[in-house]
């Protein structure tokens, strides 16, 4: 995980004054809260489905045999995390593809409208795209029950995706530095299109956005917090792209 992926970890430890997270027993006692819940991990648990579907294809792209082998490797952690999520969905009582279908929708269309043009730029896609979306379900994950906010945190771990675009980028851009031009503009238009999407995303369902800004009865982040944690989610993208040797 980089730096700021841990800073993200460590301010979600810390909830707003006078907020405090619901118990696990509200998985059993609030069912507005179960339900809100089930759409955090229905959303996850679509996001890994169709990042290892990515994954396998970006292999195609792969200029070498040892690169296809490693995004296999990565390919099959996230179908790990995406099992975990579906067995947990269930043994909360709900249907895992019903889980995820609210959410099919938004994530195909973010996905249409950044669609890589060959293999660096599906490297910093993975690294900025998604490092953005796994940053705001940490950040959501703080409004939830210790349980669950542990296993967001587990299926938003690296799976060793960052470190490897990051190398692989650099190299090409000292090898050329001519790209980095191009690259940079990329990674600025994931970065609004992929904040774009996770707050369509939140703005479209309900329980999730209990989650955010609170609902009735049940205290969320406010919208306060909402604000900060966007600058919190633009700020790491600017991280990222230096790490990249890009400009944001």
């Amino acid at each position: 995980m980089s730096d700021h992926q841990n800073d993200l970890a460590e301010h979600a430890a810390d909830l707003p004054a006078g907020v405090s997270a619901p118990p696990a027993s509200a998985l059993v006692d609030d069912a507005d809260y179960r339900e809100a819940v089930v759409d955090l991990l229905g959303v996850l648990a679509y996001t890994e489905l169709v990042a290892f579907e990515r994954l396998a294809a970006d292999a195609s792209l792969a200029p070498s045999i040892s690169d296809q082998a490693a995004l296999a490797l990565m390919a099959t952690a996230e179908i790990r995390h995406f099992t975990r999520l579906a067995e947990r969905l269930a043994e909360l009582g709900a249907d895992p593809a019903g889980a995820m279908e609210p959410f099919v929708d938004p994530i195909l269309e973010f996905h249409a409208k950044t669609a890589p043009g060959d293999w660096l730029e599906s490297l910093v896609k993975a690294y900025v795209g998604d490092g953005i979306a796994t940053d705001f379900y940490r950040e959501v994950a703080r409004a939830v029950d210790p349980e669950t906010e542990a296993l967001v945190l587990e299926v938003c771990s690296d799976t060793g995706h960052a470190n490897f675009a990051v190398a692989t980028v650099r190299a090409a851009i000292e090898a050329d530095p001519r790209i980095a031009g191009r690259l940079a503009l990329w990674g600025r238009r994931l970065v609004g299109e992929a904040i774009s999407s996770a707050q369509t995303v939140a703005a479209e369902r309900d329980g999730l956005a209990s989650l955010i800004v609170g609902g009735v009865g049940r205290q969320g982040l406010g919208l306060v917090e909402l604000g900060a944690m966007f600058i919190r989610l633009t700020e790491a993208h600017t991280q990222r792209m230096a790490t990249l040797g890009l400009q944001a």
